[in-house]
């Protein structure tokens, strides 16, 4: 149970924040990250905050910080104001450097990089501890030569850091096992270390909710907020994602970037669906809303064992949301799609006709793919080049139904229960059932042997286009 003393005031909002580095693509990881992030603020009436560090000048790009930007539009998190970069941030932290160094809670290290590594070397040689203890941290101001010098935190050297976390339960460190860590380079510029802390307490953030690889993080964070006397935030470190394989994922499990995952014919909706399960349960609960996720979602469901990709679980919960998404919606989620994946777009016919037609292409879709394979009589144009299946559909003797079929469809009222009695009528007459003939009207409309009721493509595509079509087949 986390001390009361962590947790926020009630009247204090809740904030929280995502903090990704923009040297590559939006890992999977980060995205659940930022999901957990966004859920727990949204469903508090909190506020959602968005960092870019991107200290590491040599490796953060502008692509990649668009990337990023764009991976969690794509996923529907939106954020508080705008994004703050850590960078532009430096001045401050420098700042908060020389207020610890004022108030006794840091020091400055004169030992020079080659000094430092002289005495690892030696320590490694003798067996001992290569953790570096500064000469200089009780040193008399009196003898600091005119060199340069880095900042250190003048952290406690006995007892412990207790990090109470929300999800890992207290985990204790021994002070002993950690070295004054470096605040601020000998060039003025401050370590990420510093730089985190100072932005997370002057964004007000309330809780840090990040992967369990930035718990050894959190213990070093910890002794720079009580050198500056500052509250902590409360801690919630969660379990990394690993392969189906129960390996750290990557590459050899298949898609790690989010961008790949919009790509593959994923709604975004189920994306947000499904990492909120990866790790996360609230009951039985698996196909949820958005509405039902920012109520239900708190730190206490998630678990402390790593989570597993499951990819027929992602599938399953795709083809549910795409089944319970509003055509309205769905439609330009399905043109995004055929951007990233490289698809030609919509013609603006094509367009009108796919919206015309997703009441019957959507329900046993499970990703765009196959939404787009189902949608092929749309997507196609005359003359229809039937596959070979279909071809042996449109036989000498199919061709003459069909062509006593056009007569009766060009007179009816174009609604299926007129269009169905047509059929069914030319059917009778041949002393064959009505799915004897759904196979070369099917192969006509649409050039496969599969496809949605062929009296719901005749709907989708209309009278002209369909008699056109079925004039094709048997001329």
């Amino acid at each position: 149970m986390v001390s009361e003393r962590l947790m926020p005031p009630m009247s204090v909002p809740i904030v929280t924040r995502f903090a990704p580095s923009p040297t590559g693509y939006l890992h999977i990881g980060g995205a659940r990250t930022a999901l957990f992030n966004w859920l727990y603020a949204r469903g508090r009436g909190g506020k959602f905050l968005l960092r870019i560090e991107d200290t590491d000048r040599e490796r953060s790009t502008p692509e990649a910080t668009e990337a990023i930007l764009k991976g969690l539009t794509w996923l529907g998190l939106d954020w508080d104001g705008e994004p703050v970069s850590q960078f532009s941030m430096k001045d401050r932290h420098a700042e908060v450097a020389r207020q610890m160094l004022a108030r006794g809670s840091a020091y400055k290290c004169f030992c020079s990089q080659e000094e430092i590594e002289a005495f690892r070397e030696a320590a490694r040689a003798e067996g001992r501890s290569t953790l570096f203890h500064s000469p200089w941290r009780d040193a008399n101001p009196a003898t600091f030569p005119d060199a340069p010098y880095v900042i250190r935190l003048k952290a406690p050297q006995e007892g412990q850091t207790v990090i109470e976390d929300r999800v890992q339960g207290n985990v204790t460190f021994g002070n002993d096992q950690m070295d004054d860590m470096v605040c601020l380079r000998a060039d003025g510029t401050p370590t990420y270390m510093l730089a985190v802390v100072v932005d997370d307490h002057d964004m007000g953030v309330t809780h840090v909710i990040r992967g369990d690889d930035h718990l050894t993080n959190a213990a070093r964070q910890t002794q720079i907020y009580k050198a500056m006397g500052w509250s902590e935030p409360v801690w919630a470190h969660i379990p990394l994602i690993h392969g189906p394989d129960g390996k750290k994922l990557s590459k050899r499990h298949g898609a790690v970037g989010l961008h790949e995952y919009q790509a593959l014919g994923y709604p975004a909706a189920a994306m947000r669906n499904y990492l909120c399960r990866l790790g996360w349960a609230h009951g039985d609960d698996e196909f949820f809303s958005d509405a039902q996720a920012k109520e239900w979602f708190d730190l206490s469901g998630i678990g402390r064992a790593p989570s597993r990709l499951d990819f027929k679980k992602l599938e399953n919960l795709s083809g549910l949301h795409i089944a319970a998404s509003a055509d309205a919606a769905l439609l330009p989620e399905i043109e995004a799609f055929l951007a990233a994946s490289g698809r030609p777009a919509l013609t603006s016919t094509q367009r009108d006709l796919l919206s015309r037609g997703l009441y019957c292409l959507k329900d046993r879709a499970k990703t765009f793919p196959d939404l787009i394979e189902k949608a092929h009589f749309i997507l196609t144009s005359r003359p229809i080049s039937p596959d070979q299946a279909a071809a042996k559909a449109l036989d000498t003797v199919s061709r003459g139904i069909l062509s006593e079929l056009t007569p009766q469809l060009q007179n009816v009222s174009w609604v299926r229960e007129d269009i169905e009695a047509a059929v069914a009528s030319v059917a009778a007459a041949h002393g064959m059932g009505l799915g004897k003939i759904a196979g070369p009207l099917r192969a006509a409309l649409a050039g496969r042997t599969v496809s949605p009721s062929v009296f719901d493509m005749m709907l989708v595509l209309g009278r002209e286009e369909s008699l056109a079509r079925i004039n094709d087949a048997t001329g």
